[in-house]
């Protein structure tokens, strides 16, 4: 998880539609504006997964918007798959999990450690409605705890 870091982008919805039995940190493949464009927050992580191609793993419908519109090549794709830099124990260990029934992995947040972009991506579970509708419950009391806190 992350604690000291500063992160550029949350996939706000999969901790919502999720839940996360395991957390991976990767490094991705990135080109020099995708980088500028990270550190200025112009990305979504939203309704993006990770793929596994030859033993190797990308990260599918991620879309990072140009950093400057008129410097970007013409051949740029926002929506391209980038390839994720795990270690071979770490994509054996996904992989495995991931034949276990109703299991798939999400990206949660990019952010920085050191001078690098990471990506956090988790193993996860579907939710059912009933846990989604619990968790509004949660956060919908816990508000009001709050609220109650700070008029004291």
């Amino acid at each position: 998880m992350l604690y000291n870091m500063a992160a550029y982008i949350r996939n706000k919805k999969a901790t919502f539609d999720y839940k996360i039995l395991e957390t991976f940190e990767a490094g991705l493949v990135l080109l020099g504006h995708e980088v500028k464009a990270i550190r200025a927050g112009k990305g979504s992580l939203a309704g993006s997964y990770v793929i596994f191609k030859n033993s190797e793993a990308y990260l599918k419908g991620a879309t990072i918007s140009p950093y400057q519109e008129k410097n970007t090549p013409d051949s740029y794709d926002p929506a391209r798959e980038r390839k994720l830099l795990l270690s071979k124990k770490e994509l054996a260990k996904i992989q495995k999990e991931l034949h276990t029934a109703g299991l798939t992995v999400v990206p949660i947040s990019l952010y920085n450690k050191g001078h690098r972009i990471k990506l956090e991506i988790a193993l996860v579970r579907g939710k059912k409605k009933v846990d989604k509708r619990e968790a509004l419950k949660q956060r919908d009391s816990k508000r009001a705890i709050d609220r109650l806190m700070k008029g004291r």
